[in-house]
């Protein structure tokens, strides 16, 4: 089951770059609340329920693979890859064809954890997979959007786009392959995901909120832990474990 839904978040990533390739603008507005929604659903489920699992599984272990999960997603973002936002579409920049690569694997990186971070959970519980599931989908389509429209920017096809934007998803399926060959390793894998989630909504999409003006954006994110806690509460009623 933790494969079937990474293979739906992946799907997300399709969509996004076809949103891109077809010619079709989502309006800005739309694109940012996605992205604070997550954040804030995101931040919760790796606080209040990935942390804690991956405490009870790996006691001594979890929270320096939390920092290792952590810094080394940010050493990939900084050092490997050229700063990119997520939802930001980038038609009108001229992009390096080097650049669109070091994207593509940047996010495809990411993505991989992903898969991980939604194997592991459901390994540890059905409930908490659901939630990271829930957590990932809602950054999918925007993360979709931005590497097309880097891969479009570098003066490449709507094919190519397509085909990024596919690759970055097929990254979340495998990570989860990878973890249900070895389940063994969940408290491993939940702890280095765990690290890379709270960089995705805390270093990533919080300061993408944070660059516009006013309340209402902020008050977006606080929805997103409302939904977290909604989620939280269903799930725990209707999911057995």
């Amino acid at each position: 089951m933790g494969v079937l839904l990474a293979i739906v978040a992946g799907v997300g990533n399709l969509i996004g770059g076809l949103l891109v390739s077809v010619g079709r603008r989502w309006s800005r507005v739309m694109l940012q609340l996605f992205v604070a929604v997550g954040a804030g659903f995101l931040l919760s489920v790796a606080l209040l329920r990935m942390l804690p699992e991956a405490l009870a599984l790996e006691p001594t272990r979890a929270l320096p693979l939390v920092v290792t999960g952590y810094f080394l997603t940010h050493v990939f973002e900084h050092a490997a890859v050229p700063h990119f936002h997520f939802g930001e579409e980038t038609h009108h920049e001229v992009v390096h064809g080097r650049s669109s690569f070091a994207a593509v694997f940047g996010l495809g990186l990411h993505s991989l954890f992903d898969g991980v971070s939604i194997a592991a959970g459901y390994a540890v519980s059905p409930v908490l997979g659901w939630l990271v599931f829930v957590a990932i989908a809602l950054h999918k389509l925007p993360e979709g959007f931005t590497i097309a429209s880097i891969v479009l920017a570098s003066g490449q096809s709507r094919r190519h786009a397509v085909g990024a934007a596919t690759l970055v998803g097929a990254m979340c399926v495998l990570g989860a392959l990878m973890l249900a060959e070895r389940p063994d390793l969940a408290g491993v894998g939940l702890s280095l995901a765990t690290g890379v989630t709270l960089y995705v909504a805390a270093t990533d999409l919080l300061p993408e909120v944070n660059k516009e003006v006013g309340h209402n954006l902020a008050l977006t994110v606080l929805a997103g832990v409302v939904l977290y806690l909604l989620a939280s509460w269903t799930l725990q009623q209707w999911v057995p474990g």
